[in-house]
């Protein structure tokens, strides 16, 4: 961390490459060891949320040899042939007789295998010569079509570990086990200050020179999206003196995210304003395109990035990087960026050194680029479905070639 002691101090930090600049933000998130207050939730408000407690199995599941299928309860050992059918058995009921030789019980999916059977006949591959047998042809091994007493989860295994975002699957798992409640971490709260005199509230009608506040909720929408309660703070004015009062009221939250103010110009100030107020700098510069000029740090106990301030850049350093962080700080074991990879359409190419996230429409596994007009082409943005990943040390791309892409 690179400290700047006085507002009008400038200390030259190293670009960092994207892989390196990401680590950074995962390691010193994780090593400030700070623990998320803790909330009980029922399962009705519990998506989305951090589990902070494992939630293990009650019992065996299944709590009994399972059938998979509709069909007959047989012993192997008695097929090919015709049997007896002695009975039937649902799910929901248990047949108390015993399978002997020569004998079946008709079964349905999800009913207890009866005692003396050791694998289920699919009711396809059945006939009935009379309405007390049941024939067929098929041979089976012991256990075919049968879930085993406790081969999806034994009694006490953790299934969910702490940490775990809670997702459709996992409800299920939580419902199944009994769990009414849980106990999920506190969202985080995130500060978000948009800067510039060029902005104005998003229900004025701005004059020629200026333009509506839409990063601030941009970014509101992803800290939600990603877990966190959004608080939009007023629009900082460019001057050190405004910008620093909005950054101390923002140093209250969990995470202080600030859009605009962090490239070279005479009045970004979001730096300074920072440094004044304590701030240990990590980066201020990554070697990506868009978003550049990415600030990450943290003042007073309170990690903050500085966004760049055109809505693409905003959008694309708070989804690869500012994410990560509210998803540590909201309890989330790990961080992950969920690439994934699909074939290009046509051949593509950029200019090598940097890591550059562009607009792309993905469809059935390939990705076309996006015709796009630079990081403030938030119209480009809204016609893709991802963004494709180009490679620093990559520049062409050829039709067919995989390429790795983020959905955004």
């Amino acid at each position: 961390m690179v400290p700047r002691p006085r507002p009008d101090t400038i200390v030259v930090v190293p670009t960092l490459s994207f892989a390196e600049a990401r680590a950074t933000v995962q390691r010193e998130v994780q090593t400030a060891a700070l623990h998320p207050h803790v909330e009980t939730v029922g399962l009705a408000s519990a998506v989305g949320r951090v589990l902070a407690q494992p939630a293990a199995a009650d019992r065996n599941y299944p709590p009994f040899d399972r059938s998979v299928r509709d069909g007959f309860a047989v012993r192997s050992t008695d097929i090919p042939g015709t049997l007896h059918v002695i009975g039937e058995v649902r799910a929901g009921e248990v047949f108390h007789g015993h399978v002997g030789v020569g004998q079946a019980v008709e079964i349905m999916t999800g009913a207890p295998v009866p005692s003396g059977a050791d694998c289920v006949v699919m009711v396809e591959h059945c006939t009935r010569p009379t309405t007390t047998t049941v024939a067929t042809e098929k041979h089976l091994a012991p256990g075919t079509h049968i879930a085993r007493l406790g081969c999806e989860a034994r009694s006490g295994e953790t299934v969910l570990a702490a940490g775990t975002r809670i997702d459709f699957a996992h409800i299920s798992w939580l419902a199944t086990t009994g769990h009414a409640e849980v106990f999920v971490y506190r969202r985080p709260r995130v500060a978000i200050i948009a800067t510039g005199d060029e902005i104005v509230d998003v229900h004025q009608v701005p004059a020629n020179h200026q333009i509506r506040n839409s990063n601030a909720w941009s970014i509101a929408a992803q800290v939600a999206r990603a877990g966190g309660d959004p608080v939009v703070l007023p629009i900082a004015r460019d001057t050190l003196e405004a910008t620093q009062v909005l950054i101390e009221e923002g140093l209250q939250a969990d995470l202080l995210l600030l859009s605009g103010g962090v490239s070279a110009g005479k009045y970004d100030v979001v730096e300074q304003a920072l440094a004044a107020a304590g701030a240990g700098f990590y980066f201020d510069r990554v070697a990506i395109q868009p978003g550049q000029p990415l600030v990450f740090g943290r003042a007073r106990g309170t990690f903050f990035f500085g966004l760049p301030g055109n809505p693409v850049s905003t959008m694309v350093t708070f989804e690869v990087f500012a994410r990560a962080a509210l998803e540590l700080l909201a309890g989330c074991g790990v961080a992950t960026l969920p690439l994934a990879l699909a074939r290009l359409t046509k051949p593509f190419h950029h200019k090598a050194g940097l890591t550059r996230f562009l607009p792309a429409e993905v469809r059935d596994g390939t990705a076309t680029p996006v015709d796009w007009q630079g990081s403030g082409d938030v119209a480009a943005l809204c016609r893709a479905n991802a963004f494709l990943v180009a490679d620093a040390d990559r520049a062409e791309y050829q039709e067919g070639d995989t390429i790795p892409i983020l959905f955004r």
